[in-house]
């Protein structure tokens, strides 16, 4: 029976306190179970829901005793009215201990099933959604989600069940903002001590993560669209960045707070969320939200009388903290990557300055690109050696993780080029020059390495080209097996390269090996843009292929002059290359190579000399052999074995 206004409330800190407390909360448990389970009507459900509910939070309980009947109306307004202090004990002994996770069953299992739907919505609102609605969200999230696992005995059943169950996650994570709670319980948990760092919180905060993102994949085929993945991690997204800057913020105006610790529970719980969306095909949204959000810290960042961001500028606004962190957090390797390679690409498709992507993978990455070799290796060596990107994309990262510095700043032309700028040039054309490369790799991934290998370039001056040994003999090895290449595509990137070094070399006298080649090399070939990037890779083969036979024989024709008439002009042009300044360059290294290209020279000139060498083969009666017909098997074994017939 529900306690009455001459009842006495128990005293929370009677007994051994808190225990004496959570044993009261499961008492009143088992007595709202006994007479629930013993209900006749939906009154008698309504007052034994209502007796527990009235010791934890405030209940309208006017509003609740007009939707039933007596003798039950009388019981509901005539119970025990607790002080805000004596409700707070309640919850946190209801909530903590054992009363919840027993309560919770009943609420979803029996009173759904049976009873909910026989409730009036007004009195459903204040004494059963209340339990859920009102109850610590890290609580809550764990008794409703495991929950869409269970089964109902009937189809009929099971359908009441599911529906209850998605309309409490749905009104407890979505409507009521339960991400942004959960953040902000293990903001207020952490804020004063170091509980965080113990295991058995790190624990709850990556099950209260893990149960977070798997809603989506739990709730049912025929569940409410707002439980599907597209609008459900758009939300849980949206809260979660909102939330985490807003926690930052709190915690720096708090001058008692222990900062790092409490952001550390922050920061575990945003990781281990945003690496699981990732985890389970939902980058492109999160990269969606993240974006828009970025980008207003940035401008909030640069104070209005000045036009240009700088790191201390970031430095002095608290949010700062959390943009620093947020990728970091993450750990999982494999969905950071995923995460920045989605980034680079939406960022491309909205036409981001150069100058504002620069400062969005500063701000996200700066700090474990710092400190992570692993970091450091996606961006130099996986974006740049076995990904494609956008020529935009190639550029931003070239300058935050190879020249390491804003692209149209003071600081570019004056910066020294760092051992690692070298050691990443070193590795492109080292790999650009091998013929294996240019053979079996797509026309679009060596568009996108020959653009770095340039942009590279165009930043070197004559001193420092003359500190790279190797990569002087590795452009030239690249540059002529590309010269060779009859895809027209491939031999303009050579050109492009040949070009660009030769500006290093000798700025006055720049060499052009192409008629169409342009003084300023346009670096996408046609294949690097944001439109083209995706499309399929044998696209730029399959626009130059004849289309019959006299095509083909005319194209052989015609390839076989400009072979016979280009080789040596090229040839020399490549000797031009090195031979310029040869003895500004490292003497010993470059007499011996021009030695050896003198004699390339010589025997080119003299293969290209014998006209017979190059002349293509006479094609003109495969026609007239394909007519011939054989119908029979025994024709063909027939033809095989006259030794006077050689066509057959």
């Amino acid at each position: 029976m529900a306690s009455t206004r001459g009842s006495s409330a128990p005293s929370p800190a009677g007994g051994d306190g808190e225990t004496s407390l959570e044993a009261l909360a499961l008492a009143k448990v088992a007595e709202a179970a006994d007479a629930i389970a013993a209900a006749a009507s939906a009154g008698e459900v309504v007052r034994a829901l209502h007796a527990v509910a009235a010791l934890l939070f405030p209940v309208d309980s006017a509003a609740v005793a007009g939707t039933v009947e007596e003798p039950f109306r009388t019981l509901i307004i005539e119970a025990l009215n607790l002080s805000d202090d004596e409700r707070e004990s309640w919850r946190c002994a209801f909530y903590h201990g054992p009363a919840f996770p027993t309560m919770s069953k009943i609420l979803l299992g029996n009173v759904a099933v049976k009873w909910l739907r026989k409730v009036h919505a007004s009195a459903r609102n204040e004494i059963y959604d209340s339990f859920f609605v009102k109850g610590p969200p890290t609580e809550v999230i764990q008794a409703l989600v495991p929950a869409l696992s269970e089964k109902e005995d009937s189809k009929e059943d099971h359908r009441a069940f599911c529906l209850n169950l998605e309309r409490l996650l749905i009104l407890c994570l979505l409507d009521n903002k339960g991400v942004s709670q959960i953040l902000a319980e293990f903001t207020c948990c952490s804020k004063h001590g170091n509980d965080v760092l113990k295991p058995d919180k790190t624990m709850l905060v990556s099950r209260v993560a893990q149960l977070l993102a798997s809603v989506p994949d739990k709730a049912r085929l025929g569940a409410s669209g707002a439980l599907a993945s597209t609008s459900f991690f758009k939300n849980v997204v949206s809260q979660l960045l909102a939330g985490a800057e807003a926690a930052t913020v709190q915690l720096a105006a708090d001058k008692d707070a222990t900062e790092l610790c409490a952001l550390s529970s922050v920061f575990l719980f945003v990781g281990e969320v945003l690496s699981r969306v990732s985890r389970r095909g939902s980058t492109g949204i999160l990269v969606a939200e993240l974006i828009p959000r970025i980008r207003n810290h940035l401008h909030r960042c640069v104070p209005s009388d000045h036009k240009a961001i700088s790191p201390e500028m970031m430095q002095h606004v608290s949010q700062s903290q959390f943009w620093f962190n947020v990728v970091e957090a993450m750990r999982d390797q494999h969905s950071i990557e995923r995460l920045t390679e989605e980034l680079l690409r939406q960022l491309a498709s909205q036409h981001i300055s150069d100058e504002e992507a620069y400062w969005i993978l500063w701000t996200l990455f700066n700090q474990s690109f710092k400190r992570l070799t692993v970091m450091r290796s996606m961006f130099v060596d996986k974006f740049l050696l076995w990904k494609t990107f956008p020529l935009c994309c190639l550029r931003w990262i070239l300058h935050y993780a190879v020249f390491e510095c804003p692209p149209n700043s003071t600081t570019e032309t004056l910066m020294q080029r760092t051992p690692d700028f070298f050691g990443t040039l070193q590795s492109l054309v080292s790999i650009w020059s091998r013929k294996e490369f240019v053979q079996s790799h797509s026309v679009e991934q060596q568009a996108y390495i020959t653009a770095a290998i340039g942009l590279c370039l165009e930043k070197l001056t004559k001193k420092e080209l003359e500190t790279t040994k190797d990569v002087l003999n590795s452009i030239l090895q690249g540059v002529s097996c590309r010269l060779e290449s009859p895809i027209e595509l491939i031999r303009k990137m050579a050109s492009a390269v040949a070009l660009t070094f030769s500006k290093v070399v000798d700025p006055k006298n720049p060499l052009y090996l192409d008629d169409n080649c342009c003084e300023n090399v346009d670096w996408e070939f046609g294949v690097l843009s944001s439109k083209e990037i995706k499309a399929p890779l044998h696209a730029v083969d399959s626009e130059n292929k004849p289309k019959s036979r006299e095509n083909k024989r005319n194209a052989g024709e015609k390839k076989a002059k400009a072979i016979k008439s280009d080789v040596p002009d090229v040839r020399a042009k490549i000797v031009e290359i090195k031979s310029v300044d040869c003895d500004q360059m490292s003497d010993t290294v470059m007499n011996g190579k021009f030695e050896e290209e003198e004699c390339d020279e010589d025997s080119m000139n003299i293969d290209a000399s014998r006209d017979s060498s190059l002349e293509p083969y006479d094609l003109s009666d495969d026609d007239t052999d394909l007519q011939k017909k054989f119908s029979h098997l025994s024709d063909l074994a027939a033809a095989l074995r006259k030794p006077d017939d050689p066509d057959g």
